[in-house]
């Protein structure tokens, strides 16, 4: 089969180095990389870009940054200071993008840590944009509102951009963390109408998962309604990679190659027939 508009994240395959992941990727025909910070840690980044033209991958996204919250003015001074190193590698890596959990800090309020990532991004956005890195808000399920994002759905995201204003910030649709939300059909087009709308990633919500972070489920295991969401996508214009993002601690004691093998054989059932 072609997987060329597939791409995997690198944390999907943790156990493999990069090396392992841009040749396991490229052998199976998938056509995209977002690769994770992790998974380079020590690399020679420019050996890295090279090795990912010389396959014949397309890079999509550096992940992840954010993190913006925090109580003290030194730690989101801090913060920010992190998410420049990470759009310099970003840039080394001549990946496109950096995707942004945008943090939350317990004890502040969901309005004092939105304020706080709205200024945070803000604050960064023009400096990304002479790196040629878009920034990408990543809404995450209301579950991680209380310590990893004040930005619990596609509407707080929407929202978020409309109020940053600005040509370099964009947004990553993660179905895992939106599927649930009941206009999700008009927050995709309200987001692709004003330009934010730039990565999709696919994986599926199990009702009984073991793990809050660590248990998701190849497509097809969950209840998302992952044709119906797709069609929505593809409604809006989106154009771009489905992008496998998929945490799964099971998955990653087992060989990691049997692992990307389920996940094509699970897109094969469910988007290569649309």
């Amino acid at each position: 089969m072609n997987y060329q508009d597939l791409a995997v994240h690198t944390f999907t395959t943790k156990s493999w180095s990069i090396d392992e992941c841009i040749e396991g990727y490229a052998k199976r025909g998938i056509g995209g990389i977002s690769i994770w910070r992790e998974t380079v840690e020590g690399e020679d980044l420019c050996s890295v870009a090279r090795q990912v033209r010389d396959a014949g991958l397309r890079g999509i996204s550096y992940v992840r940054g954010g993190f913006f919250t925090g109580k003290t003015g030194k730690e989101r001074r801090d913060a920010l200071e992190e998410n420049r190193q990470l759009i310099r590698e970003a840039e080394i890596l001549e990946l496109p993008s950096l995707v942004l959990v945008c943090g939350a800090t317990v004890g502040q309020s969901p309005r004092e840590n939105y304020e706080q990532i709205r200024d945070g991004i803000g604050t960064l956005a023009d400096e990304a944009a002479s790196h040629g890195v878009r920034l990408l808000v990543e809404p995450l399920h209301p579950v991680y509102a209380g310590d990893r994002s004040a930005i619990p759905s596609l509407q707080v995201a929407n929202n978020l951009c409309e109020e940053i204003n600005h040509h370099n910030v964009g947004i990553a649709l993660d179905v895992y963390h939106v599927w649930w939300e009941l206009d999700l059909a008009g927050q995709i087009q309200r987001c692709a109408k004003s330009g934010w709308l730039d990565a999709y990633h696919i994986c599926d919500f199990k009702p009984d998962q073991s793990h809050l972070l660590l248990d998701r489920g190849i497509m097809g295991e969950g209840c998302c309604d992952l044709h119906g969401i797709d069609a929505m996508m593809r409604d809006a214009c989106f154009e771009g990679f489905r992008e496998a993002e998929i945490f799964s601690s099971k998955w990653w004691e087992c060989d990691q190659g049997d692992f990307l093998d389920e996940i094509l054989h699970a897109y094969d059932k469910i988007y290569q027939s649309l």
